[in-house]
């Protein structure tokens, strides 16, 4: 069985971070996400958008690598937001209430919801 592969692409503009992450994000994985965000914040990037357009899985682990790097940036006032996540990964963002990880643009349409009182708080 191959080990999932992650890349992590980041360019820096000023203050603005742009994290582009493409492949699987789970265990193994969600270390190298983790510590792509933990550098931006030591790095004093007040901004960063995580492009994952190109992420084909996130699992539990990663979604907790963001929502640990979005408390810690919060308390900093630094912003992140993610940007194009595949609809299984929104889905899970909203089910668990994180939905404040998202760029607003990239939430789930309140139409296309399912009728289970989920909704996004971005």
């Amino acid at each position: 069985m191959a080990l999932p592969q992650l890349n992590v692409h980041r360019h820096d503009r000023n203050t603005h971070a742009l994290l582009t992450l493409a492949g699987e994000i789970d265990l193994t994985t969600a270390p190298l996400v983790r510590a792509a965000l933990t550098e931006c914040l030591r790095d004093g990037i007040r901004t960063v958008d995580v492009d994952l357009t190109a992420v084909t899985f996130c699992d539990g682990s990663g979604l907790n690598a963001f929502l640990t790097a979005y408390q810690i940036a919060h308390e900093t006032g630094t912003t992140i937001q993610l940007h194009h996540p595949p609809p299984s990964t929104v889905r899970v963002i909203e089910i668990t209430g994180s939905g404040f990880l998202l760029h607003e643009l990239h939430a789930l349409p309140r139409n296309n919801r399912r009728a289970s009182g989920s909704r996004c708080l971005a």
